[in-house]
């Protein structure tokens, strides 16, 4: 289970220090791929698995689903944690989500995501993580707190 905020800086080599909160859960292997609102997940090898599994039961004859497949798939990189505890972000990737200098990495669950700093300091104060407007919409799904 993945949890918390921590900010890194990528070095001239596109690597970055996995925080060692991260780094059991994730595995000396792990997989990096495209995420959402140009972010990157990272999964371990476990939950890659599982999530793979979710992707091959998808309709191949609905054309959103092998897109949904090949952006999830077409992006991902298998990846290692060096002695030093970083990790190379795929230059592919990095310019996906538009990683500068400075990044946060995010605990989500299964998943860690990689934003770069202001895309995330934006994402964070707009509404997206109002705790009001985000209060009302899980009301709306049946989510109470």
């Amino acid at each position: 289970m993945f949890r918390g905020e921590f900010q890194h800086s990528l070095d001239t080599k596109g690597r970055v220090i996995v925080p060692s909160k991260f780094r059991e859960s994730l595995g000396d292997e792990f997989i990096m791929t495209k995420g959402l609102d140009n972010s990157l997940f990272l999964y371990s090898a476990d939950e890659w698995a599982n999530f793979e599994d979710k992707l091959k039961e998808l309709p191949l004859a609905n054309k959103d689903a092998r897109a949904f497949v090949r952006f999830f798939m077409a992006g991902a990189s298998e990846c290692a944690i060096d002695k030093q505890g970083r990790t190379l972000i795929p230059q592919s990737l990095r310019d996906y989500a538009d990683l500068k200098k400075d990044i946060v990495l995010i605990g989500v669950l299964s998943r860690v995501e990689i934003w770069d700093k202001e895309r995330w300091l934006e994402y964070s104060t707009d509404d997206n993580l109002n705790a009001d407007a985000l209060a009302e919409k899980m009301a709306e799904i049946g989510l109470g707190l």
